[in-house]
């Protein structure tokens, strides 16, 4: 099992940046693809962005590509999410989530997840 909390979110202006971060503990953190998704109020939880085991291979959704860009830092046991040029459309809260057995855009793929952080971005 494999606990993760995330941190990092913040209210800015739109056109900032922000730098999520997703620590984890408990079982080896480079056995698991990690994933970053969102909810913002009334909208179900979606995909933003994924990362594998090693790092090797990351996959984004297309409304952040050329924006966000995920990482990891399997000596730290840490994930993180860099958001450039934030929009207004980014508000939402920012939940990372784990899986042993590979990374994919469905959530139900992800059995371990934060508690979210919140990123409120304004016009």
């Amino acid at each position: 099992q494999v606990q993760l909390v995330e941190s990092g979110g913040g209210f800015v202006q739109a056109g900032d940046s922000l730098r999520l971060s997703c620590a984890a503990s408990g079982r080896t953190f480079s056995d698991y693809a990690v994933a970053w998704f969102r909810q913002a109020p009334t909208n179900k939880r979606e995909f933003v962005a994924a990362i594998t085991r090693g790092g090797g291979t990351t996959q984004y959704t297309d409304s952040v590509k050329g924006r966000f860009t995920i990482s990891r830092d399997n000596a730290k046991n840490t994930v993180y999410l860099q958001m450039n040029s934030l929009k207004p459309e980014d508000t939402a809260v920012y939940y990372c989530a784990a899986d042993r057995y590979g990374m994919g855009v469905q959530k139900e793929i992800y059995d371990y997840w934060g508690q979210g952080t919140q990123v409120t971005v304004s016009s």
